[in-house]
């Protein structure tokens, strides 16, 4: 897997919306500590070679921290605590149980594509930003 010490968010690259979220995190990382890769590249196949239990359902948010696998709405509000400032109050939502804040993650994701449309392939960063992403 490409060297990164720090928090990498993996994302459907071809999803309206997942790109939309990506670039609403890239816009609030104010230490500039997370990057980014889609599922469907290298770096997320290596990491599920590496890490058998790392999901290979593209309808779903993968954040690889410090050697932890999180998915689906415990990504979600993993990444907006590394966010810090308000948005870390957001992390509150883990009171929530998994399987309801999945429920939820879940019906969002299966009609993402219908909802926000979808891409023929992954977005290319903009030189300013592509030192963000790893594949």
């Amino acid at each position: 897997m490409a060297y990164h010490s720090g928090p990498i968010v993996f994302f459907d690259g071809v999803c309206n919306l997942c790109n939309s979220s990506v670039h609403f995190l890239l816009d609030r990382d104010r230490r500039n500590i997370l990057m980014f890769a889609p599922l469907q590249g290298e770096t997320y196949a290596e990491l599920r070679a590496r890490y058998p239990e790392a999901s290979s359902d593209m309808a779903t948010i993968v954040l690889y921290n410090n050697g932890k696998i999180f998915t689906q709405s415990t990504a979600a509000l993993h990444i907006v605590r590394l966010l810090g400032g308000w948005w870390k109050l957001l992390y509150g939502f883990m009171i929530i149980p998994k399987p309801l804040r999945d429920a939820l993650y879940s019906f969002i994701a299966r009609n993402r594509y219908r909802w926000f449309g979808r891409q023929e392939s992954c977005r290319i960063p903009t030189p300013e930003l592509k030192a963000k992403f790893l594949d």
